[in-house]
């Protein structure tokens, strides 16, 4: 039977539609004469999405007892019995109740996917495994439950759900995500403006992944090797030379042309390990590439062009940059160059040759080891010993008379020395054994025989041979241990640099993993964390569910050790799992150095994050104590006050008098108006932290506005002198808000200044902005504490709690910024403070305010 097709709607947060656009599929698929039923839907009393369910056929729940408590969940067995052909079923990542035949609804879905059925679910973002810690970082709100990403990635199809930040929140707003009672929390908490953006950035950048994965797996399984230009990515090429610099800002240039466009520098490392590129230099270009908005990459290859080419096509580069060659114009004509044979096998890729400062000043070579001999030298040790031994020979025998046994041997052990400098020691152990054949042959009495009459010519020859071979020996030893410090050398700078950047804390483990990677051409590696729960399960070391991806690079991670071909332990929790290739005893040793700086790296990034989540909840734990502190005064005290008062007018003890009466009323209705302040200054405070203040911007006339404030003051107005100049000219503002932020100004000041002293107001005009001045003669404030003084529920060591929370001054600046003013508090000259409302003037053009 084959397995049913799983589509994924995947929206950023909860209530873009999700569940909605599921049941709106159904129903199309019943119109189209489909058998579907919904295994699961949770309408969370959202009215239009019931709509949507009513006259859909339902599979009844399973009903599951836990703890005394009857719970209801997906019936999987029911729905493979009743075998649909479309089952909907909602929130993939939720977790069942125990007691249930999965622990996950994710597993219940892959059972029905196995009978033949196909099933259309839902998932939010911060449920997907590899990004819930970061969803939890962006939010505060830790997700319990998550769906590994591998299960929505293997998805026949993933579509997203899409709304605006602006537009969820004006759901929120008008009721239709959550009960009216939770808006002001969801407003202020999980969904702020912030919050949204970055989920809504996080989900679209984890969908165009994975949509990057279905193209470069298309055009794979169709062996599509040429570039495909769905997105411009430019490919710039360093060595670590002083030219990079250059290189890498042209190639940005060109990447800046198109939006969207991606940098990707990359480093080609050849096979012997070493490159000779200048280690500083490349971190420099790498620092420049990353500031610039790229990434960095190194790959292995002896063929530099071929395997710039294959790295750009593997990237599905449309462009490619490359620097003028460095050489001389003699090294030119004996080898073309990167630059010339990368142009001539690009084929779709555009490659860019830019000329530098160095172009033809000749390559700046680094000491280095002497690598292992190359295919040519090889060769032309091997020409030298067959040609070039037989032809020394014949040219010393011209000479046979004059020159001397000893002296014949020594030219041609100088022959056999530079065979093996060129090209090794089997090539020079047969110049060295030919060589004395022809010495024994040509020089050695009796001639043209392989008889040698003289003993001491003999044993001249077996030294000849043995010195030869010797020296062969050497050669091809230094070569070796070459060959081996270049790989030493390679492995201690892989592990230097990856070291540097943990213990800096610039690299995250994706990064690292990605590095390690292309290091070792590697299909994928993979950091798998053991689940805490899978001591219980009795396949553990084999079984994917008991492992979790912490994090990942390349195609195809390994979801379990047993399936990587490579695996490097990490203590009792972490394994490296490795896929592409066997890795050589020496790439494991390496491998497994690497992995304890990636753990080292994964280390600093969970304490980091501790450290971030740690500092919004100490923060919130103060505003929370200093809340209750402040709130468990001054919302008993006018309560009491209002009580007192109303139970006194009940009471048919006392015959209160008429003005007794009219006391105690004005009494509690002080308390009362009292406790409606409070009460406003708190869902003020809320609305403007949730960003969901309403405004009504308009041009007002100061004079005229600065009255009305006086009123509301009430008998504290009489300790306040207004001086404001009628030609001033109109300010754009909401008036309503603006006449609070004065009263709180003014009752601040009053508060503050002793009862002999009065409080002015003053108001003039600087530019295209009016300021208005608060001016109070009290003990003021220390400059260093004039911010602190906007901070709520605070009162800078004033322990009188008579007189509000301290969200006054919070309060007044949080209106005067949305309504586009600023505040900011000064030293009044001889004492006192002056609080300064900075408010735009109308702009020319603009109606006039109504009378």
């Amino acid at each position: 039977m084959p397995r049913g097709r799983l589509r994924v709607y995947l929206g950023a947060a909860p209530g873009v539609g999700k569940t909605y656009a599921m049941l709106g599929e159904g129903r199309r698929a019943v119109q189209r004469g489909r058998d579907v039923v919904v295994g699961l839907v949770e309408t969370h009393g959202r009215a239009r999405t019931a709509e949507l369910l009513a006259g859909l056929e339902v599979v009844p729940r399973a009903t599951i007892t836990y703890r005394g408590a009857a719970f209801t969940e997906l019936d999987t067995g029911a729905v493979i019995a009743r075998a649909p052909k479309i089952a909907l079923i909602d929130e993939l990542a939720h977790t069942n109740v125990p007691g249930s035949k999965n622990p996950k609804r994710w597993q219940d879905i892959e059972e029905i996917l196995d009978a033949g059925i196909d099933v259309i679910t839902t998932v939010n973002v911060q449920h997907l495994e590899s990004v819930n810690d970061v969803v939890e970082q962006i939010t505060g709100v830790p997700q319990r439950e998550t769906v590994p990403d591998e299960v929505v990635r293997r998805a026949d199809q993933v579509e997203l759900v899409d709304m605006s930040p602006e537009a969820l929140r004006r759901r929120m707003a008008h009721g239709n995500v959550y009960p009216p009672e939770r808006i002001d929390a969801a407003l202020s908490n999980y969904f702020r403006e912030g919050n949204l953006t970055a989920l809504r950035e996080l989900v679209l950048l984890w969908v165009a992944g994975r949509v990057d994965e279905q193209l470069a797996r298309y055009r794979a399984d169709h062996g599509i090797a040429e570039t495909w230009e769905a997105r411009e990515r430019v490919v710039v090429a360093l060595t670590g030379g002083p030219e990079g610099d250059t290189l890498i800002r042209r190639a940005a240039r060109i990447a800046d042309r198109t939006k969207g466009a991606d940098l990707l520098a990359v480093h080609v490392t050849r096979s012997d390990g070493l490159t000779g590129a200048d280690p500083a230099g490349l971190a420099r270009q790498r620092a420049l590439v990353e500031d610039l908005g790229g990434t960095y990459h190194q790959v292995v290859g002896d063929d530099v062009p071929r395997a710039l080419l294959d790295f750009a096509r593997a990237a599905n580069a449309t462009q490619l940059v490359l620097g003028a060659s460095r050489r001389g114009r003699l090294a030119q004509i004996f080898a073309p160059g990167v630059g010339v044979e990368a142009t001539a096998m690009s084929g779709t890729i555009d490659v860019h040759m830019v000329t530098h400062e160095e172009a033809r000043r000749g390559r700046r070579r680094t000491p280095r080891a002497q690598a292992a001999l190359t295919r040519s030298r090889r060769l032309a040790g091997w020409a030298a010993a067959v040609a070039g031994v037989p032809a020394l020979a014949a040219a010393l025998v011209p000479f046979r008379d004059v020159l001397s046994l000893p002296s014949e041997i020594l030219l041609i052990l100088l022959m056999v020395v530079g065979v093996a400098l060129v090209g090794g020691m089997w090539p020079a152990v047969t110049a060295a054994v030919g060589g004395s054949l022809l010495l024994n042959y040509f020089f050695a009495p009796p001639l043209h025989t392989l008889t040698i009459a003289d003993p001491e010519n003999l044993l001249a020859l077996a030294v000849f041979l043995l010195v030869a071979m010797a020296v062969s020996a050497i050669v091809h030893l230094a070569a070796v241990r070459a060959r081996e410090a270049a790989r030493a050398g390679a492995e201690a700078e892989l592990l230097s640099t990856l070291a540097g950047h943990v213990l800096r804390g610039e690299a995250a483990v994706p990064s690292l993993l990605a590095r390690v990677r292309e290091s070792f051409a590697l299909t994928s590696l993979t950091l798998l964390e053991r689940r805490p729960e899978a001591v219980h399960l009795p396949d553990v070391p084999s079984a994917p569910r008991a492992w979790r991806i912490v994090a990942t690079s390349g195609d195809a991670p390994c979801t379990c050790p047993s399936a990587a071909d490579t695996e490097v332990g990490i203590g009792d929790d972490l394994v490296l799992a490795a896929r592409g290739r066997l890795l050589a005893a020496a790439d494991r040793r390496v491998l497994t150095a690497v992995a304890t700086e990636i753990a080292v790296a994964l280390r600093q990034e969970r304490l980091r994050r501790e450290a971030e989540r740690a500092g919004p909840l100490a923060e919130a734990d103060r505003m929370r104590t200093a809340l209750l502190a402040a709130v468990s005064h001054d919302l008993r005290t006018p309560l009491a006050s209002a009580k007192a008062a109303v139970d006194s007018l009940r009471s048919t003890e006392v015959d209160w008098s008429a003005s007794d009466r009219a006391e105690l009323l004005a009494t509690a209705g002080e308390s009362l108006d009292r406790l409606d302040r409070l009460i406003a200054n708190l869902l003020d405070m809320s609305r403007l932290q949730a960003g969901a203040l309403g405004l009504a911007l308009q041009p007002v006339a100061l004079e005229e506005l600065l009255p009305r404030a006086l009123d509301d003051l009430g008998p504290a107005a009489g300790r306040v002198d207004g001086d404001v100049p009628a030609d001033l000219p109109e300010i754009v503002t909401d008036p309503a808000l603006l006449e609070r932020v004065l009263v709180n100004l003014m009752t601040n000041a009053v508060r503050h200044s002793p009862p002999e002293a009065r409080v002015r107001v003053t108001a003039s005009r600087h530019g295209e902005r009016v300021e208005l001045r608060v001016v109070d003669r009290g003990p003021g404030i220390p400059p260093r504490d004039h911010e602190r003084v906007f901070l709520p529920f605070q009162r800078l060591g004033d322990r009188d709690n008579h007189h509000g929370v301290g969200l006054g001054l919070a309060l007044s600046r949080g209106l005067a910024e949305a309504m586009g003013a600023t505040l900011q508090p000064e030293e009044t000259p001889g004492g006192g403070l002056t609080m300064i409302l900075s408010l735009p003037v109308r702009p020319p053009g603009e109606p006039p305010a109504e009378p």
